[in-house]
């Protein structure tokens, strides 16, 4: 199966998830340590076809899972640190610029990848999409609204923006990981293994006593029909986390990373029915500025994604 399809179905996966996520999780699990606690173990339903999938891989491999997958929670937890400290209008482009900048070094670096011109023009095509889809004014945009929905602040200092350029690192770092893993491993047993180290990052914390009191109060209000849709969403995000892992086994992990900005295009589809349908519950920003930039971004995807198929 083509890796492009593949990365495409997975963005739109997630970000129906994304969109879910911001209506549930304000009411629900309204902190971030509590959050990343659930999608770190969360990820162990893949657990569920390990006694066909998964295989012993060796000591090496086996710790190289472990790490890579512990760098995700962490990775995690320095998003939503850069996003409570920071203006989210910058905090999320520089995030989602940091990604396949960070993955595109890597991967050369670590991978030997390398990238016909084609291919570095649709890199930089997308990386620019995403960063002039992500540069939404605040307001009612669909970007702010969900922001707002996280009941995150905004605070300019230098510690936010060092804090998500950390994060775009981590994100990038396990990527990369992800992908030197699969390049000697069946996909399913090293993304089994993957998620197993994720799981034990996640159980790491619960060390600090007043990190385990936050994240066992927070779990203590996941009750009920909210608490099954929440359980339900995360099943969801697994299908499309997987399939995103999927598409960086069969393709160039730099590549699947700048596609970041079709996950935001689909968000913006998304957001503007919702506005149609359901107007009292998101109101779209639509000046003349903002749909050009909206335009304009979509513009650049798209002969993005066109540089890759074609």
């Amino acid at each position: 199966m083509n890796w492009l399809v593949v990365a495409i179905f997975a963005y739109l996966i997630l970000a129906l998830v994304n969109l879910a996520d911001k209506f549930l999780l304000d009411k629900i699990v309204p902190s971030a340590k509590t959050y990343t606690f659930l999608v770190s173990v969360l990820g162990l339903i893949v657990l569920v076809v390990a006694p066909w999938a998964l295989h012993w891989p060796g000591i090496y491999w086996l710790i190289v899972n472990l790490l890579v997958g512990a760098i995700f929670p962490f990775a995690l937890l320095l998003l939503y640190r850069a996003l409570k400290l920071g203006d989210t209008s910058k905090i999320i482009p520089l995030i989602g610029g940091a990604i396949p900048i960070f993955t595109i070094a890597l991967s050369i670096l670590f991978l030997g990848d390398s990238f016909s011109l084609r291919q570095w023009l649709a890199i930089v095509l997308l990386i620019c999409g995403t960063v002039l889809m992500a540069l939404m004014p605040a307001g009612h945009s669909l970007w702010s609204q969900m922001m707002l929905w996280f009941g995150l602040a905004k605070v300019k200092n230098r510690e936010a923006i060092m804090t998500a350029i950390g994060a775009g690192l981590l994100f990038a770092l396990f990527f990369v990981g992800t992908k030197y893993t699969y390049q000697a491993q069946e996909f399913l047993s090293a993304f089994i293994w993957v998620r197993i180290g994720t799981f034990l990052a996640g159980l790491a914390l619960l060390l600090p006593k007043e990190q385990r009191h936050e994240i066992f109060h927070g779990l203590r209000k996941i009750h009920g029909g909210k608490g099954f849709l929440l359980f339900a969403n995360q099943a969801i995000a697994a299908i499309g986390f997987l399939l995103q892992n999927y598409a960086i086994f069969l393709g160039s992990v730099a590549l699947v990373n700048a596609l970041q900005g079709v996950q935001y295009a689909f968000l913006l589809v998304l957001g503007a029915l919702i506005s149609v349908f359901y107007p009292n519950l998101l109101k779209e920003n639509i000046s003349t500025k903002v749909i050009i930039q909206k335009f304009l971004a979509v513009i650049l995807i798209s002969i993005g994604l066109y540089f890759l198929a074609f």
